[in-house]
Formats: C-alpha cells, structure tokens, sequence
C-alpha cells in the first residue's frame, strides 16, 4: 500500500508527500528529518490517500501538487 498525504502545521503551511508507511513518515516529518519540514512543525496529519500501486501514487501527488493552493487544494483537504 502507498499513501499520499498532505500534513499542515500551526502556521497553515501545507506538505505533500508519498510513503508506504504513513505513521513513521509522519514522525520523521516532526522530529526534523525532511529538509524543507524541519524547524517548520508541529506536522499534522491533514488528508491522505491510499494506493496499490506507488505509480498510481506518485500520479496523484503531482496532481495534487499542481493544484495547491487553489481552490480544488482547498476542497480536498477540508474534506
């Protein structure tokens, strides 16, 4: 199983990323592993995703990627 996630912290700021395992990927985001999310958590889990195939994965993170920000973005993680 992959998942896409998209986490946000305090400050409103939003990451997307894909893993096969979202628990631990999610602690490596808060304990300052990840390059662009260290020094910017707490991280919380927003939204996520799950596939069988990580191609079918790695689709949907540019797919979101391409619309952050954007009303479409919006919509997705209020859910």
């Amino acid at each position: 199983m992959y998942f896409v996630y998209v986490l946000k912290n305090p400050s409103n700021k939003h990451y997307i990323g894909l893993t096969s395992n979202i628990e631990k990927r999610l602690k490596k985001h808060n304990t300052g592993s990840g390059r662009w999310t260290k020094y910017k958590g707490p991280w919380e889990l927003a939204y996520h995703e799950s596939f069988e195939y990580k191609k079918d994965a790695a689709k949907r993170e540019c797919e979101i990627k391409s619309y952050k920000g954007g009303n479409a973005f919006k919509k997705l993680i209020a859910q």
